[in-house]
């Protein structure tokens, strides 16, 4: 086997899949991560389609099943917190059959029980250089002495350091689809047990939920905006904005905004994509939301992620080792799959983020019709199956072990 020895960057859900798959063929991979430890809490994403034969041949899907959120109900509620419209949560997520919903903090935390034993990881750093030649990619760290790898993947996100340093600037790559997002921790004062609360306003949508394993809430809030001027680094710039956004909302939102100074979690960041025409310069490849980031709106950044990681470590298997050859077939096989996943985020934002009161109005009507309705079990499949289609869009090759 040629170039074994293999740094990721990044070791959130793209990152410790991948090196879990190459332990498998006999690499010997390295995962370094910019955070301290393992990064807690995130949203609930969910897993689906191919991504669920990625983590069952992982021997991960009965602990994942294990920790799902097993949120049950969305209610959409008015300004005074009255119960308008109930939603089964499944259907609310787009989830049918085996589709399963975990916290992306708990599938990291088994992603990295499963390696930890025999993958190096490397917390608290990051990479500050890559020199890629011809025997290999003399890596420089912020923390850790330089070293040698055969090849560097980059599983660091949408900002990714790996994809800058080595196909250029992130305005190069990530394209904002004219949304926000923001969620953190809240008290669970509603008092909720498994299930979620939504409040639409015209360009803006909050959703509190409670999940099996957390006896506090979080709070998501999504909003259709222009472009905002901050440093992605002052908190405090980020969380004023939120206020702002929500200014004058009804229900909770005042309540719950109130939590964000004491918040440990607190994520903001515009809806974005990230858009590259090669996944690969070199012997440095893009993997999950650096190379293809189809946004939490899509609802399939996980699910890229681990399908991406099993082909990558499969095609490097495949091919010997040979990078030139893996990390081309990688592409090929990916791109279509990345394409139909990312087309689902703008059709799916125009239904999460309703831009007239009328709008919220027929949405909420027609969920609370739709039990009542004929044709309900059609109506269903229309609302699942461009998602269905879509996770389930690519077949998987079987590798050599």
């Amino acid at each position: 086997m040629r170039n074994r020895n293999v740094l990721i960057s990044g070791a959130g859900v793209a990152g410790p899949a991948l090196a879990w798959w190459l332990r498998r063929y006999g690499f010997a991979p390295t995962v370094v991560e910019r955070a301290p430890t393992l990064r807690d809490g995130g949203y609930k994403i969910d897993i689906r389609g191919v991504a669920l034969t990625v983590v069952e041949r992982m021997g991960l899907l009965d602990e994942i099943h294990a920790n799902s959120t097993d949120v049950r109900t969305a209610w959409f509620v008015d300004r005074t917190g009255r119960g308008i419209a109930e939603m089964d949560a499944a259907l609310f997520g787009g989830r049918t059959g085996a589709d399963v919903e975990i916290m992306r903090g708990d599938l990291g935390r088994l992603l990295h029980r499963a390696t930890r034993s025999d993958v190096e990881y490397l917390f608290d750093d990051s990479v500050t250089a890559l020199v890629d030649r011809p025997d290999g990619v003399e890596v420089a760290f912020e923390r850790a002495a330089a070293r040698r790898f055969d090849l560097v993947i980059g599983a660091d996100g949408v900002y990714s350091t790996v994809r800058s340093l080595a196909f250029g600037p992130h305005e190069m790559f990530v394209r904002g689809l004219g949304h926000y997002v923001s969620i953190f921790t809240v008290p669970n004062h509603l008092g909720l047990d498994r299930e979620e609360r939504l409040y639409a306003e015209p360009g803006r949508t909050v959703n509190v939920y409670s999940t099996r394993q957390d006896t506090a809430a979080k709070a998501l809030f999504l909003w259709a905006s222009d472009p905002l001027g901050y440093d992605r680094r002052d908190l405090d710039r980020q969380r004023d904005l939120l206020a702002a956004a929500f200014a004058g909302a009804g229900w909770q939102v005042d309540r719950l905004l109130a939590a964000l100074p004491d918040a440990p979690d607190f994520y903001f960041d515009p809806v974005s994509q990230v858009h590259v025409d090669r996944w690969h310069a070199g012997r440095v490849a893009l993997l999950g939301d650096a190379g293809y980031g189809a946004s939490p709106a899509s609802g399939q950044g996980t699910g890229l992620a681990l399908v991406g990681a099993y082909v990558l470590a499969g095609e490097l298997a495949a091919a010997g080792g040979d990078h030139r050859t893996a990390f081309a077939r990688y592409d090929g096989a990916l791109r279509d799959f990345v394409a139909r996943n990312q087309a689902l985020a703008p059709n799916n934002l125009r239904g999460m983020v309703l831009r007239s009161r009328a709008g919220v109005w027929a949405s909420t009507r027609m969920i609370r019709l739709m039990p009542h309705l004929p044709g309900r079990d059609r109506m269903v499949r229309r609302v699942t199956e461009p998602i269905r289609r879509a996770a389930s869009g690519i077949e998987l090759a079987d590798y050599p072990a």
